[in-house]
């Protein structure tokens, strides 16, 4: 049987009759490129059916990180001073104005002093009335003292005369016992004759002189007595007299001080009508106006506020109750304020004030950063937009935050009985993000997430600081998977991804 008597293929006779010009070898080919259009088609409806896992991938960076604490606050000096009047009046001069660079002890302003005068010239009037009352005073009372020393002299006097009275009562006493002896002798030698009855008479006659003179001693004695007791009560005047006199001298001269301190009170009020300034420093700011009247009478008014030092400044920032346990004293500062926006300042935390402040229900509390101000840009009232570093993790491995969200699916686990990935620290996906815990990294390696246990240092709200438990594990440059999609991708996706992070598609 020759060649030309063979059966041709259905398919190729056919084609032929249709296209019997057409030569051969091309309708091979074209037959050829429709199966393998067929094969192509079947593949991408397998794998269309059976899709592979795109992973989401950032590097991990060595670099330090920084957990921070924002809030704004009020630029204001570090000491200012309110100056203020003791006194009230009429502002009759201001020696100062704004901006006004001043001394300790420089004049700002002065009160009409008119008033204040008038009152120390009476002070002192009634000073020097005071002083002649108080000097009058001493002098009855010095004589009064006199008073009772004369007094005293003739009390003395008087027991003298006394004594002496009391004596001669004493020898009347005697020359009239020793008259009545020798009367009596004498009468019973008269009785028997032998002495002369003139001479008995004459005895008689003494006696009765002897008690005469006794009387009168007597007499004496009771009328120096007398003269004694009222010699007393004199002193017992005179030492009463001169005791009020005294209380007189006592009280003239406690007006006297009186009077004196009325003339100080009054020299102090007119030196308050002269304002200065207590420091060195800047005026800052100035509320009174030649012809204003001022009162002092219930609260001391403010003429003018100081500002000490206006190279050292201090931020009064209000931090939420939310972040004031992280803050603490020595923590670094960055601040900006509108009028320099492209300028970055910089301050250290002094205080943190414990006195909470409520407004709206909402509790803050006032953080003191101080800051260094040479050229003087900073100025009183600013507002300020502060950023307060108060942890730092430096040279640390950081990775995006949702790197330690992102888990596995859980059906490859199920469907082979256990995980791949050995046993997934913390289950479902919660983000071990608190400095100390321990959480979960996956890293891409040959297109395959392997896992790596790790511990996390420090964390902020997109990347966290980690240090690998086991070392050698996790490097600088590992692609750490954030997030995957496709069949067996992960069954929670993690925080929004890191500002560094890239994309990595690979298919199985």
């Amino acid at each position: 049987m020759s060649s030309s008597s063979l059966p041709r293929p259905w398919g190729l006779d056919a084609i032929a009759r249709w296209m019997p010009r057409v030569p051969r070898w091309q309708l091979l080919l074209g037959a050829s490129a429709l199966v393998i259009a067929a094969v192509l088609a079947v593949l991408f409806a397998v794998a269309r059916a059976h899709p592979g896992i795109a992973y989401t991938t950032a590097p991990i960076a060595v670099e330090t990180l920084t957990q921070s604490v924002t809030a704004s606050g009020t630029v204001n000096p570090q000491n200012s001073i309110s100056v203020g009047t003791q006194v009230s009046g009429t502002i009759a001069s201001i020696d100062v104005d704004f901006n006004s660079k001043v001394t300790k002890g420089e004049v700002l302003a002065r009160i009409d002093p008119s008033t204040f005068q008038a009152q120390l010239d009476q002070a002192q009037a009634s000073l020097a009335q005071a002083e002649a009352q108080a000097a009058a005073a001493g002098s009855t009372a010095s004589g009064g003292q006199s008073s009772i020393a004369i007094a005293s002299a003739n009390n003395t006097a008087q027991d003298a005369a006394v004594a002496a009275a009391q004596a001669n009562i004493v020898k009347a006493q005697s020359a009239l016992v020793l008259a009545q002896l020798q009367e009596k002798r004498d009468a019973s030698l008269s009785a028997q004759g032998y002495l002369a009855q003139s001479q008995l008479d004459g005895d008689r006659s003494t006696t009765a002189q002897d008690q005469a003179a006794l009387a009168a001693a007597q007499a004496a004695l009771a009328q120096a007595r007398a003269q004694a007791q009222a010699s007393s009560a004199t002193i017992a005047l005179s030492s009463s007299t001169a005791q009020q006199q005294g209380a007189s001298a006592q009280a003239a001269a406690a007006a006297v001080q009186l009077a004196r301190a009325s003339v100080q009170q009054d020299q102090l009020n007119l030196s308050h009508t002269v304002i200065t300034s207590p420091v060195d420093g800047t005026v800052i700011a100035r509320s009174v106006s030649v012809g204003q009247t001022v009162a002092a009478s219930f609260s001391t008014p403010t003429l003018f506020t100081i500002a000490q030092n206006l190279q050292k400044m201090e931020v009064d920032i209000n931090v939420g109750e939310p972040d004031i346990g992280n803050v603490r004293a020595r923590d670094p500062v960055a601040f900006s304020v509108l009028a320099y926006p492209s300028r970055t300042f910089h301050g250290t935390v002094a205080q943190v004030r414990i006195n909470p402040q409520t407004l709206n229900n909402v509790v803050t509390y006032d953080v003191v950063v101080d800051v260094p101000n040479p050229d003087g840009a900073l100025l009183p009232g600013m507002t300020a937009n502060a950023t307060i570093d108060v942890a730092s993790a430096k040279n640390a491995l950081v990775v995006p935050l949702a790197a330690l969200a992102w888990r596995p699916s859980a059906g490859n686990a199920a469907a082979s009985g256990s995980s791949p990935w050995g046993k997934l620290a913390g289950g479902s996906g919660n983000v071990a993000s608190s400095p100390g815990t321990s959480g979960m990294l996956f890293v891409l390696q040959n297109g395959a997430p392997h896992h790596v246990a790790v511990r996390v240092l420090l964390a902020t709200s997109t990347q966290a600081a980690v240090a690998p438990l086991q070392p050698g594990t996790l490097h600088s440059g590992d692609a750490v998977i954030t997030a995957a999609t496709g069949s067996s991708a992960s069954a929670r996706k993690g925080p929004a991804r890191s500002p560094v992070s890239g994309a990595m598609r690979v298919m199985h």
